[in-house]
């Protein structure tokens, strides 16, 4: 499906709607000694193992197949000027979600729930969040985060290749990377859709399991600023034990970071066509962001408190949060 010119955001950078938290937690994860091994190790591993079960049991999709649902995940990528079009596959999932993975040739998969309960918009506004994670080039890490939530930290320990290796302190960063990265990528589903309140809508839809003709969406926008202007205390320490090791933030909070966003006047700004273009040169300061000592210290804990339970690998987890905790406090 060809879109006009006026409604591609032609050559639009990911930087251009980049969550300053997604900036920062990549940059500090990117910083961690053996990321890049172990990451790699994963996709050998476990990709080819995935690809064969979606084609085994799960459905793709194409002209001869759910043809509007296909039409809409083009649309989503042609919006944000993808030229490369990823093969789309439906499961038997009823939760309703959808992801976009693969190290080298990414493809898109949504749950049967999603597509049962959302609406059109609603679908491609899903989309149009996959489509933000391989313009971001989400993929990598995402599909190494997938491989380990599948087959899990223990079996894998056990593995030659993966000996000495705190699995589970890479886990939990690469969860703590993928909640900020999801924050991006409901800024590109809104750059899709053209309506920050179908992005709400959507959210929505995705908390409670019902479908959003039965919902007020006004009530949940103000249920998401009461989540987030809770009183500080006991109540946000708990929530912060809840959320690490979840996949995704919170929809409430989804809600709240994205029309903050909204109203800050970036989105309209690059509705206009002032945005940041593809092979624009980003300053290395800034790819840290203000936030980049908050990830530091938050993989510095969670490296140290995961390697307690080695001997060795303990050791070279704590060196690697210290290394990486000063090379980004030299930024």
């Amino acid at each position: 499906m060809d879109l006009p010119e006026d409604q591609r955001l032609k050559d639009i950078s990911p930087k251009a709607y980049e969550h300053p938290a997604d900036r920062a937690a990549t940059a500090a994860l990117q910083q961690i000694p053996m990321m890049d091994t172990v990451v790699r190790r994963l996709i050998e591993f476990g990709e080819r193992s995935i690809f064969q079960q979606l084609m085994a049991g799960a459905v793709r999709l194409g002209e001869d197949q759910m043809p509007d649902v296909w039409a809409s995940h083009r649309a989503a990528l042609a919006r944000l000027d993808i030229d490369y079009i990823p093969d789309l596959y439906i499961w038997q999932m009823p939760l309703t979600n959808a992801m976009a993975i693969g190290s080298k040739k990414p493809i898109v998969v949504l749950n049967s729930g999603t597509v049962n309960l959302m609406d059109e918009h609603e679908l491609r506004t899903v989309l149009g969040h996959e489509a933000g994670h391989i313009l971001s080039d989400h993929v990598l890490y995402q599909t190494a985060l997938y491989i380990l939530l599948q087959l899990g930290a223990g079996p894998l320990s056990r593995l030659p290749f993966f000996a000495g290796l705190p699995l589970l302190a890479i886990r939990l960063a690469l969860l703590e990377w993928f909640r900020a990265a999801e924050l991006s990528c409901d800024r590109a589903a809104t750059l899709v859709n053209r309506s920050p309140m179908t992005t709400c809508q959507t959210m929505m839809v995705i908390s409670a399991g019902a479908a959003s003709r039965k919902l007020s969406l006004d009530a949940f926008v103000k249920q998401a600023n009461e989540y987030v202007d809770w009183e500080p205390g006991w109540d946000k320490l708990m929530r912060f034990g809840r959320e690490l090791t979840l996949t995704h933030p919170y929809p409430v909070r989804r809600v709240h970071e994205l029309m903050t966003w909204v109203r800050s006047g970036d989105y309209d700004r690059i509705m206009a066509g002032e945005y940041v273009k593809r092979g624009s040169k980003a300053d290395a300061r800034q790819e840290a962001g203000d936030a980049a000592e908050f990830y530091a210290d938050k993989f510095r804990t969670i490296f140290k408190e995961t390697g307690e339970g080695f001997t060795k690998a303990g050791d070279k987890a704590g060196d690697a949060a210290d290394k990486l905790s000063d090379w980004l406090k030299q930024r």
